[in-house]
C-alpha cells in the first residue's frame, strides 16, 4: 500500500464561519439541493455527524459513479477543521484503500477565507495514482466549493 499526498488552496470572499456552516455542518443538505445533477442525496447511516459517523452519499445522474460512504474523522467547529475518509464506494474503483481529506478555512485578509485541503490517497498493492485522475477530482471538489459560494453570495442571509 502507497500513499499519495495533495495539496491545495483556495481563497473565497466568505468568512470563515459562514463557509463552514455551510459546507460543513449542513453540506448534506445544502449540497444536494444547489448541485442535484451531482449529488442525489447525503444521509446518516450511523451517528449524526460527530467523529465515527458514517454517511452514505447517491451521486445524482451527472455523475459517473453511484455512490461512497464517508467517515468523518473530526469535525472542530472553533478552527473550521472537518476531515473524512472515503470508505467505500465505486468512486474508489477497486484501486484505492480510503481517500482522506482535510479541510480548514482560514480568515484572509478583506473578510474572506483561506480553504486549504490535504487529500491523502491509500491506495492498493502496486497501483500507482495518475495525476490526471487527482486533477479530476479537485476540479469536481473546486465546482462545488465554488457553487456553495456564489449560492452564499447570492443568498446573504442564508447562514
Amino acid at each position: 500500500m502507497g500513499v499519495f499526498t495533495y495539496e491545495s488552496q483556495v481563497v473565497t470572499a466568505i468568512p470563515p464561519a459562514k463557509m463552514f456552516k455551510a459546507c460543513v455542518l449542513d453540506g448534506d443538505n445544502l449540497i444536494p439541493k444547489i448541485l442535484p445533477q451531482a449529488f442525489k442525496s447525503i444521509e446518516y447511516i450511523e451517528g449524526n455527524g460527530e467523529p465515527g459517523s458514517i454517511k452514505k452519499v447517491t451521486f445524482g445522474e451527472g455523475s459517473q459513479f453511484k455512490y461512497m460512504k464517508q467517515k468523518v474523522e473530526a469535525v472542530d467547529k472553533e478552527n473550521f477543521v472537518y476531515i473524512y475518509s472515503v470508505i467505500e464506494g465505486d468512486a474508489l474503483m477497486n484501486k484505492l484503500e480510503k481517500i482522506t481529506y482535510e479541510t480548514k478555512l482560514e480568515a484572509s485578509p478583506g473578510g474572506g477565507s483561506l480553504c486549504k485541503t490535504s487529500s491523502k490517497y491509500y491506495t492498493v498493492g502496486e497501483f500507482e495514482l495518475k495525476e490526471e485522475g487527482i486533477k479530476a477530482g479537485k476540479e469536481k471538489a473546486l465546482g462545488m466549493f465554488k457553487a456553495i459560494e456564489a449560492y452564499l453570495l447570492a443568498n446573504p442571509d442564508a447562514y
